[in-house]
This record gives C-alpha cells, structure tokens and sequence, in this order.
C-alpha cells in the first residue's frame, strides 16, 4: 500500500508524471541504441548474397509499380506452419539490398520469398497472364500486357547509381556494363562470362519465350531469382548474434 500511496503523487501530478516518463523513455533508448553504434553491421553476412541484376532489379520495379506487395509478402517467419509451407524463415541478410523491403503485413495470395524455382517460367507467364487459368480460386487481376510492353535499358545505369549512393554494393564496373548485362541476360547466345561474374548464380534465358525484351521477362526474372540466393543445405546461423 505504501508504493501504491506514492505512485499517486505521479499519477496526480502531470510535471512529474511527464518527466519520469521521460527519463524511462531516455534510459530504455539508450539501452537499445547504444550499442547500435559499436557495431559494424547488424545484419548476419550470409554466403551467396549479392544484389539484383539489371533484369532483375527492372523486374523488381515493374513489381513495385504493379503493387504486387499488396496482396504478396516477401518475409518466411520462424513458425512452424510458415517454414513447412514456404521454405526455410526469411533472413535479414536476404533483405539487406531491398529498397523499399518487400516484407508485407497482408497475405491475399501467398508469401513469394521463395517462389524462384518452384515454377517454370511458362506457368509463371501463364499465371501472370490469366491467373485463373492455373489457379481457378484466384482472385489475382491479369497482368498479360506485360508482355506486349518491350523495354530498353534507357536508364539502368541511373537505377544502379541511385541504389549504390544508397548502399547497394553495385560497382563502377557494374554499373557501366549495365545496359549489355540487361540485354544479355535473356540471350542465351551472348557474351554472358561477365554476366555471371558479376552476379553468380543469374539465371540467362528468354524468360517470356517473345522476341525482344519484355517487362514480362524482367517480372520473371526476378520471381525467378527470390529465395535461390542462399544454399540453406549449408547454412548455418550465427550463434553469437
């Protein structure tokens, strides 16, 4: 009873109840804050991780710009129905070049994290291009004039340059072969050495199987690449962390 009588005077004046408030408030951010700033990085470096091809960054916007987010989550939690579902639970690391992060808090349709590979690109087209006809409960609009829009690498390079000032690790290397590893990436028969140089493990194929490039390759491109960057047959997280 005694506590309970002097946590009345805060409760009963509004002074004091404001800057005790503020002193828990200050305490608690310097606990969580400080330490942020004695560590070089936050997020766990996992082998494999590298940031988006031309192609794939292109198709990343049209995915953006499509609002594809809205109904998608791009973010596997640590539970049990998730990780059986979609795969092994999503990694900071596996965000650390999105901008904006792709995460979500809805799902219409489901969490797309690890949907690079689980389909061909033909049922990806196909399901892009009239969602019913592969998933008759869908309530997925059509996106079919994707592949009718062909696109031109006409400002790649700005892309690359404002994702680097950002943090994204792109090169001076990578961002003036910009526009050739766009194009390459769908030509089987190019020069595409430095392609996979400079992102391992890119997928290089006529994603759309349409001449020309398409924003219908570039969305396939990169639903095609999510969640095959990391080899979790070898991963192993870091217990200090």
């Amino acid at each position: 009873m005694a506590f309970l009588d002097r946590h009345k005077v805060l409760e009963k004046n509004a002074t004091l109840l404001l800057a005790a408030s503020f002193v828990v408030v200050t305490v608690g951010g310097i606990v969580e804050i400080a330490p942020l700033f004695y560590l070089e990085n936050t997020i766990e470096k996992v082998e494999g991780m590298r940031p988006y091809s031309p192609l794939e960054l292109t198709g990343r916007e049209i995915y953006i710009r499509e609002g594809c987010y809205v109904c998608h989550s791009q973010m596997i939690r640590p539970m049990r129905d998730e990780v059986e579902r979609y795969g092994h639970y999503s990694l900071a690391a596996e965000s650390m070049y999105d901008h904006p992060f792709q995460w979500g808090s809805k799902r219409t349709g489901p969490d797309l994290a690890r949907v690079g590979g689980r389909y061909s690109d033909e049922w990806l087209v196909a399901h892009l291009t009239d969602p019913q006809s592969v998933v008759p409960e869908s309530v997925m609009p059509p996106y079919g004039y994707l592949t009718q829009r062909l696109i031109e690498p006409t400002y790649i390079e700005d892309l690359l340059s404002t994702h680097a000032m950002v943090g994204v690790p792109y090169t001076e290397e990578m961002i003036a072969s910009a526009s050739a590893d766009f194009m390459v990436q769908i030509d089987p028969f190019g020069d595409f050495d430095g392609l996979l140089e400079r992102y391992p493990n890119a997928q290089v194929r006529n994603f759309d199987g349409q001449p020309g490039v398409s924003e219908m390759d570039a969305m396939v491109a990169y639903l095609q690449m999510l969640g095959t960057l990391v080899d979790f047959s070898t991963f192993t997280p870091d217990a200090s962390r």
